[in-house]
């Protein structure tokens, strides 16, 4: 049964790849193109908490998500952050970062704090259909295991 934070983040709807300790979600609001979060399937509410079998799962899990990002959308950077404030489960949001606008799905995306860090609430605006086409591009360039 996924966590709080994982259904607030749309799951299943949003599930780009699960692995047995960790969920890939599209992230409903696009900082930059393929932005994600990044989230522990258990209930650890700080790093602390997350054991160590668990983080060991972490170094599949970002080659996976890098190496399909990196094929379907050419990001310049990638961030990790893991902010926790409101969302209380362990997760990350996965912002790539480009140095250049991206035209994917029929849009223009801005990187618009490029190369200082994002704000998460500076979004780039979908709609449902083109969110639904960036997963499928996404799912579609996901390595094989």
């Amino acid at each position: 049964m996924p966590n709080e934070t994982i259904t607030k983040f749309g799951y299943p709807n949003t599930l780009l790849k699960e692995y047995r300790h960790w969920v890939v979600l599209l992230r409903p609001k696009q900082v930059t193109a393929g932005s994600l979060i990044l989230a522990l399937k258990g209930e650890a509410q700080s790093m602390a908490e997350v054991e160590e079998w668990q983080f060991s799962e972490l170094t599949k899990v970002t080659a996976d998500l890098e190496k399909a990002l990196r094929k379907s959308l050419a990001f310049d950077k990638i961030n990790y952050l893991a902010l926790m404030m409101v969302d209380n489960n362990v997760h990350f949001h996965v912002i790539p970062r480009y140095a250049q606008e991206r035209q994917v799905c029929g849009l223009t995306f801005v990187d618009h704090t490029w190369p200082k860090p994002p704000l998460l609430m500076q979004v780039n605006e979908i709609s449902d259909a083109q969110f639904r086409e960036l997963r499928e591009i996404l799912i579609s360039h996901w390595p094989q295991t």
